[in-house]
């Protein structure tokens, strides 16, 4: 099968512009048609190919080269070094606003985005309420683009997007923006794009976007290829090496130490310290709260979703729990989480510490858990789920002699 996008040694680099002498070398070389040497290199020796129904995401923190990456492959911006073979026709959704005329209306741009897509007047014009109704900006569809919101345009761009359906699908964080019903309505689209064939390139810093759409994945870093595969153990090494390896427990914000707080947090399975689980393990919680008098607080402690989707919370009284005095003013609560149907991806333990009649929360303090695993089911939690056997009823409903 012939690769829908092959990647060969491909480099960038962006020549310096900061002073005039640099501006002329820079122009003097693309006079003489000689590649830029000096400058800035984003991209270096990357290689990689795409088939199609494919899905992969490229991920990398900040600067990384993913930008640039879709920028070439999408023709937008020249490789300084190397080559991009494209088999096929390629949907972009890159910057806000790309390819949209900010003085004409959402309506009048849908129409020049369609048919610089390839569909014909006749289709057009059947398919624009189609992307008009998928938009579902209401009465701003008639109104210029410069009055639209990010999310807006955001909108528009990806209602052209469901009726020209490419072979390749590119987008760049075009799921960071928008509300999450839009997103949610994008997510099921893709997925039916995906399950008909299509062909998806993501970038994304979602961890929970990377692994719901895709099945494998590029890490960038310093504009190099540092790993390529499944996407569920790429994205495991990414965070792992990167912005996730905090301290075991840390607070959101200053507290009064001297009034009701949490002391410690910690996270372990067995007897191990640890803030990562395989999903279906047990969790054991560790929280040491301080009293200023003596008496007892109460704890609620919370699962939150890294998006900030809430999963379960509750509070030590509803359980009559006791915690263990370490001292006059010291007290441990001590809980497990057997068999934690957590799906993989990344959660916060948030233990809050109130007053002894549960009625003020006083402090705040929260660990980071992450749930590893390559499980494709969607959601935050697996419930228990029976498969029933589909038996066929032999009695005819009716006599037919009746």
């Amino acid at each position: 099968m012939q690769p829908l996008v092959k990647v060969e040694k491909l480099g960038k680099i962006y020549p310096k512009t900061s002073t005039s002498s640099s501006r002329l070398r820079a122009m003097w070389s693309l006079l003489r048609s000689r590649p830029i040497t000096e400058g800035s290199e984003v991209l270096r020796d990357i290689n990689f190919e795409i088939y199609p129904g494919e899905s992969l995401a490229i991920i990398g923190k900040n600067g990384a080269g993913k930008s640039t990456l879709l920028k070439i492959i999408s023709g937008v911006v020249q490789p300084t070094t190397g080559s991009v073979t494209v088999n096929g026709k390629i949907g972009a959704l890159l910057e806000l606003g790309s390819g949209f005329h900010p003085e004409y209306t959402g309506r009048e741009n849908l129409k020049m985005a369609a048919a610089l897509a390839g569909l014909d007047k006749k289709l057009i014009t059947t398919k624009l309420q189609q992307m008009i109704e998928f938009a579902d900006i209401g009465s701003y569809i008639d109104e210029p683009v410069k009055h639209y919101s990010s999310g807006m345009v955001v909108r528009l761009g990806f209602s052209v997007v469901t009726v020209t359906r490419p072979e390749l699908l590119i987008t760049d964080e075009i799921l960071a923006v928008g509300d999450q019903s839009f997103q949610r309505k994008c997510i099921q689209w893709i997925d039916e794009y995906l399950a008909s064939g299509g062909t998806l390139m993501l970038v994304s810093h979602s961890m929970y976007h990377v692994k719901k759409l895709c099945k494998t994945a590029v890490w960038l870093e310093d504009g190099r290829v540092k790993k390529l595969g499944d996407v569920h153990q790429v994205a495991q090494a990414y965070e792992d090496e990167h912005d996730l390896v905090r301290e075991q427990s840390q607070r959101s914000v200053e507290v009064d130490t001297s009034n009701y707080h949490v002391e410690s947090l910690q996270l372990s399975h067995g007897s191990q310290i640890t803030n990562r689980l395989l999903s279906g393990q047990d969790l054991d919680i560790e929280v040491v709260c301080w009293s200023p008098d003596g008496r007892a607080p109460v704890l609620a402690i919370g699962v939150v979703r890294v998006d900030g989707t809430p999963v379960y919370g509750t509070l030590s009284e509803l359980f009559d729990a006791t915690p263990e005095p370490l001292d006059d003013n010291r007290w441990r609560y001590r809980l497990r989480l057997p068999r934690l149907p957590l799906l993989p991806g990344t959660f916060t333990i948030r233990a809050h510490c109130m007053d002894p009649e549960g009625i003020r929360l006083m402090d705040t303090c929260e660990s980071e858990l992450r749930i590893q695993g390559d499980s494709r089911e969607l959601g935050v939690v697996r419930l228990p789920i029976e498969w029933r056997a589909h038996t066929v009823d032999k009695t005819a409903p009716f006599d037919n002699d009746t």
